[in-house]
């Protein structure tokens, strides 16, 4: 059965995300891991895990600024402490944060679950203003109203003063964030149509950089073509848009430029962006007016690892199983699988973007994790050109399901997709299967000796080597 996705309205006619259940889901997730490990409670600083425990968001803005905390002991219910005004939006707007009996109030969760509070602002407090020491204070408050001050108290991220604080509270701290991975592994069957609505923003997405792409354009003019379409649907957030072309594909500088993409260019990009909060991570690779027979060929070569380890896919597979199909580093000219690392990959995706599991020949053959139903991760090939410069990256989403899987990246990728406009020549239309210098379309021009051609003529009939002449390009 195909995964549905929705319009972005509520409507009373049809069922669709239902918001209070994922907010109920995830927190019994959280809280069935909490119960199954040692730990007394959950400390979080990192903004995912936040909204995974209190569905609590107050803008991108703030991501990187560890402002924010929030806390579920054992037993207990979630508190987050928030920044400014944004406690009180919370107690205003946030019910389910009211953990007083009875109905709900903007009073009762400023006593309970929404409370005002700042951490260390990544130290630019000064160091003597106490704020290390506040933030220890409350969270241990909390511990000991619960009973749960004597066990381990996990946290996924935090700053050094923070923890040095809660030492002097008589505090012990572990790594906790293992924990909120393994709660946020699989998910749910209102996460899922959100990952799949957040892919078919990214669908329309490509669609309008396909039609804008051609020669004189440059990457990042194509990173606010993104940007716009995307926040015009209605995205959060757009993380980023990944924009490589021509001889920045090989190695892959994971940043766009401002370079003028040229003809016969390849060019691949990465959308990242989230939709209520689920992201994505989707490439999609194109030849600019033609592709050389060394692009398509590449591109088959990367197409061919994709497609044989989404057929393996399937719960009881294991990342093993997947990364065994992909091509060792020294196979694609790096030393180890530390320096190629990334390049075939796979990787979660939900409230981030790198989730568990992983796929990486790094760690995944000695550290093999099985798949199971509900999983929604991305797997990304590569393959760098025998021209020694450009390359092929393709990136496909997909859900496990009871019997196999399903891919949520629905823009085409089966073959090398041609942008930009068609060329004619007198003898008709410009074979995209060309090399991007038109002398080495030619015998001539290619120094081959006892060649029937004439000047100016089409060993292929159409502008193209004649062993090239076969298997066009797709305008």
């Amino acid at each position: 059965m195909a995964i549905h996705t929705f319009g972005p309205n509520a409507v009373d006619w049809e069922e669709r995300v239902d918001l209070a259940r994922l907010r109920d889901e995830r927190l019994a997730r959280l809280r069935a891991q909490l119960e199954r490990s040692d730990l007394g409670a959950l400390l979080s600083f990192d903004f995912a895990n936040i909204r995974y425990m209190t569905s609590t968001h107050i803008g991108t803005w703030a991501m990187d600024k560890l402002i924010r905390f929030a806390l579920l002991t054992r037993g207990g219910e979630p508190v987050v402490w928030d920044f400014g005004s944004a406690a009180r939006h919370h107690q205003l707007y946030n019910p389910w944060l009211d953990h007083t009996p009875g109905p709900a109030t903007p009073e009762g969760a400023r006593q309970t679950g929404a409370r005002a509070g700042i951490s260390t602002l990544r130290g630019a407090f000064h160091p003597d203003a106490g704020i290390a020491a506040d933030v220890a204070g409350k969270v241990a408050a909390e511990l000991r109203e619960h009973g749960v001050a004597d066990a381990p108290l996990g946290i996924d991220v935090a700053e050094m003063p923070v923890l040095a604080a809660l030492r002097a509270e008589g505090i012990e701290t572990v790594d906790g964030q293992q924990v909120f991975m393994e709660a946020r592994r699989t998910k749910t069957r209102d996460e899922i149509s959100l990952l799949a609505q957040a892919c078919s923003m990214v669908d329309a997405a490509y669609t309008e950089l396909y039609e804008f792409l051609r020669p004189g354009v440059r990457e990042n003019e194509c990173v606010g073509l993104v940007s716009n379409v995307l926040y015009g649907l209605g995205s959060e957030y757009v993380e980023g848009v990944n924009a490589i072309s021509g001889e920045r594909c090989s190695p892959h500088p994971h940043v766009y430029s401002d370079r003028l993409i040229r003809p016969g260019d390849p060019a691949f990009f990465d959308i990242l962006h989230s939709h209520l909060g689920y992201r994505t991570c989707y490439y999609r690779t194109f030849a600019v007016g033609s592709a050389s027979r060394a692009q398509r060929d590449a591109y088959v070569r990367s197409r061919e690892y994709m497609d044989a380890a989404i057929a393996l896919v399937r719960p009881g597979a294991t990342t093993a199983d997947i990364v065994a199909l992909w091509p060792r580093a020294e196979e694609f000219g790096f030393p180890d699988e530390t320096a190629a690392f990334a390049l075939q990959y796979g990787h979660g995706v939900g409230l981030s973007i790198w989730e568990k599991p992983i796929f990486s020949r790094l760690v995944s053959l000695d550290h093999p994790e099985p798949l199971e139903e509900g999983m929604v991760f991305a797997l990304e090939t590569y393959w760098p050109a025998a021209d020694g410069w450009s390359a092929a990256r393709i990136e496909e989403e997909v859900v496990v399901t009871a019997s196999g899987c399903e891919v949520i990246t629905k823009f085409p990728a089966e073959e090398l997709l041609v942008a930009g406009r068609k060329y004619w020549t007198a003898g008709g239309a410009l074979n995209t299967l060309r090399e991007s210098q038109s002398h080495l379309n030619t015998a001539a021009g290619r120094g081959e000796t006892g060649s029937e051609e004439g000047t100016g003529g089409r060993a292929g009939g159409n502008g193209t080597p004649a062993g090239n002449a076969a298997g066009g390009g797709s305008q």
